[in-house]
């Protein structure tokens, strides 16, 4: 019996992060896997929005800084438990993203890109100059989740960079599910419709204006809940989270494993965030042999690197 692809895609995820630690040559592996899965769910909002919805966005590290400074300011000025403070940046972000998708979502192209890359430097800025609050460039420290020993009473003990590595992976696999279950559902074919043809969508009754704000909302939570899980697992922020260079890398992970997939768009944040890894062998020519792949790639598999293998695959055996 054939498994339907939503439950086939989260299998090979969980088989994927289940036997990976038994390759691991040192515990400093599990800090770049929960740093993948980190980066695995903003570009699975960003698979919503740029996948399914077939917007751009240059901006949503701001997001993710915005909900990583909820962890850091919120349990120290409201007195809120570090877990509620992912919630309340998540809130945040979403209800922001609703605020300002309603006016750049009405442009197109590199108009709204450059509109989304106005607001991410819009709160960097922010971060960055509100110094007596923020930290400013130097950053601030962000309290810790207090998870460890609450499993440690339960017989669970697990290092630091174990337990990041569980719990990114268990946060991951939920977004996905949720994403999956999206694509499959009325809104979600009606987002694919959008994506195709916004005059054909709307000649059959699709809301294109409200479809496209929901995408924005749901990817800038997704990006908010992942700047939340950065900061508590390095127990530390600074402005950089929301930075320019981040929104970038986000999308260039998206659309590098396959923006309309998301096993592929995770397979695009695992390459970006392991190669910089494993190509500290070239020392200088780190950035040129890094850059050299995604050009390959790009080149060769226009529609990101999953998609293009899947096709490839399934071109032979027929």
């Amino acid at each position: 019996m054939r498994l339907p692809p939503k439950y086939t895609t989260l299998l090979v995820l969980a088989l994927l992060i289940a036997l990976a630690p038994f390759f691991f040559p040192s515990s400093f592996y599990y800090r770049v896997g929960a740093l993948i899965f980190v980066n695995g769910i903003a570009v699975t909002g960003l698979v919503i929005l740029i996948g399914y919805a077939g917007q751009i966005s240059l901006g949503h590290a701001g997001f993710a800084g915005i909900g990583a400074y909820a962890c850091a300011l919120a349990p120290v000025h409201l007195g809120l438990h570090p877990g509620a403070a992912i919630l309340l940046g998540a809130a945040i972000s979403g209800a922001l993203a609703w605020v300002v998708g309603r006016p750049i979502l009405r442009l197109q192209g590199y108009y709204l890109a450059v509109a989304s890359l106005g607001f991410g430097i819009l709160v960097a800025m922010i971060l960055t100059n509100e110094a007596q609050i923020t930290g400013g460039p130097d950053g601030i420290a962000v309290p810790d989740l207090g998870l460890r020993p609450v499993l440690r009473d339960l017989g669970l003990d697990l290092s630091n960079a174990e337990f990041w590595y569980v719990f990114s992976a268990l946060a991951l696999g939920l977004g996905a599910w949720l994403a999956l279950n999206l694509h499959q559902s009325p809104t979600g074919r009606a987002l694919r419709a959008l994506h195709g043809s916004e005059v054909a969508a709307r000649t059959v009754g699709v809301d294109v204006a409200r479809l496209k704000l929901q995408a924005f909302v749901i990817s800038a939570v997704y990006a908010s809940v992942s700047g939340s899980l950065l900061a508590q697992m390095n127990r530390f922020v600074t402005p950089d989270v929301a930075g320019y260079m981040h929104s970038i890398e986000m999308v260039t992970m998206t659309v590098l494993g396959g923006a309309g997939s998301v096993l592929g768009a995770i397979l695009g944040a695992t390459l970006l965030t392991a190669l910089p890894q494993a190509l500290t062998v070239f020392q200088e020519y780190e950035h040129l042999m890094l850059g050299l792949i995604m050009m390959l790639v790009m080149i060769f598999m226009r529609e990101g690197l999953l998609p293009s293998i899947l096709r490839r695959i399934r071109g032979r055996s027929e």
